[in-house]
């Protein structure tokens, strides 16, 4: 096992599982949610962490960051259940990607743009800012609809 692993991947599996603890207060209907002006619908916003999460899993197969995924399956939006499971094959591979590398393949470089690379190590650390971006967007969300926070959410997030 690589000291990634064994060190520092439980943020990023205690992240999935915050994630996964926020989507437990929401319903199907509540993904159709739009707090307002310009801003995406909360099961876009949702869909859009996957493609997030997908971007940075090819990235470390391929040391290419590339964001234009999108994943056009249209009930990613509209149903918890979908977004859960997909989430959790994205966590899953996430994992098995990680875990896969040596120590040695941590002083590769990522891609991500024509000027710009990261370890792999920094690469995962930014991966886990995009999740903290998205739990503090989903948050706003999830008060603007009047939904409980839980302890543990308050605690982490705010």
């Amino acid at each position: 096992m690589n000291s990634y692993m064994q060190g520092k991947w439980a943020w990023i599996e205690g992240s999935h599982g915050l994630r996964s603890l926020l989507l437990e207060n929401i319903h199907d209907a509540d993904l159709a949610s739009n707090i307002g002006g310009q801003t995406m619908t909360l099961g876009a916003l949702c869909r859009e962490m996957g493609e997030t999460e997908y971007s940075y899993i090819q990235s470390l197969k391929t040391f290419q960051q590339d964001l234009s995924y999108r994943n056009t399956d249209a009930t990613l939006e509209s149903s918890v259940a979908h977004l859960t499971t997909w989430y959790t094959s994205l966590d899953e591979e996430l994992k098995t990607t990680v875990a896969a590398f040596s120590d040695e393949d941590f002083k590769k470089n990522v891609a991500r743009s024509s000027t710009f690379s990261a370890s792999i190590d920094m690469q995962l650390d930014i991966y886990l800012q995009a999740l903290l971006i998205f739990f503090g967007k989903l948050t706003v969300y999830l008060r603007a609809m009047n939904k409980p926070l839980s302890p543990s959410i308050k605690e982490y997030i705010g």
